[in-house]
């Protein structure tokens, strides 16, 4: 990639990425999801409504939690864990194939080219993009593409960060969507059971529980890549451990 496209896309992602903050905080979940609550009674323009917020989300940087909690204030949880993970689906799809888009590179599947790339951006900035993507993919390749995305959805970080480092890391799309779905699942459920015991509609998520939730599945995620992480390090250590011994034996 030539440093003039390389300095492009990281413009336009720039750009992109200032506009959906501005937008989300002139337009805060609170303030839209605050005009759903006179719609519960009425099912279908409900739904109508909750799925054209899941599909604004992307565009304006809300996190996917507060939609979960409407759609368990409108729909229970019975119906309302699936159409949220339905949900969640559909708005995070956007964002990982822009995020495949704009980090394509011409020399990805040459090292040597990524390497040059990399040295030559440096001085535009796009070489921090390139130390970025080589430690997300390092992630991945240590925890796996499956474990990997369920691992990021569990711990408590934005959806959109977490969508772009699968998207960059070349995870597939069958593995992004079933790693999406398992690691959201605790807190869609946890979101819906709120909203389906809420008297009234809100975009405050899990309330008095939310820190207490969020270290769980933090503590759930580090659980899910302590064997991979051990595997790495033994093999990285192992081999050394092994011949220093030896070598004193003898």
């Amino acid at each position: 990639m030539s440093v003039s496209t390389a300095r492009m896309r990281v413009i336009a992602g720039a750009i992109v990425a200032t506009g959906m903050v501005v937008a989300g905080v002139l337009v805060s979940p609170s303030t839209a999801i605050g005009t759903v609550d006179s719609l519960a009674a009425d099912p279908l323009l409900f739904g109508v409504v909750v799925a054209g917020l899941y599909l604004v989300r992307p565009f304006l940087a809300w996190p996917t939690t507060p939609l979960a909690v409407v759609v368990g204030y409108g729909f229970g949880v019975a119906v309302g864990v699936p159409v949220a993970l339905a949900g969640i689906v559909v708005t995070v799809l956007p964002v990982f194939v822009a995020a495949r888009l704009l980090s394509a590179d011409d020399g990805e599947g040459d090292p040597d080219a990524r390497v040059a790339a990399g040295t030559c951006e440096s001085d535009d900035g796009t070489g921090f993009l390139e130390r970025a993507r080589d430690t997300v993919g390092r992630y991945y390749e240590t925890a796996g593409p499956l474990r990997g995305v369920t691992a990021s959805r569990l711990a408590p970080i934005p959806s959109d960060v977490a969508t772009c480092a699968a998207a960059i890391s070349g995870v597939s799309l069958r593995q992004f969507v079933l790693g999406t779905v398992i690691g959201e699942l605790p807190w869609t459920i946890a979101a819906v059971v709120v909203g389906a015991s809420a008297a009234t509609i809100t975009a405050g998520g899990f309330g008095e529980l939310g820190l207490v939730f969020s270290v769980g599945c933090a503590v759930a995620a580090a659980f899910l890549l302590a064997g991979p992480i051990y595997r790495t390090m033994w093999t990285k250590n192992g081999p050394q451990t092994e011949s220093t011994t030896r070598s004193t034996d003898s």
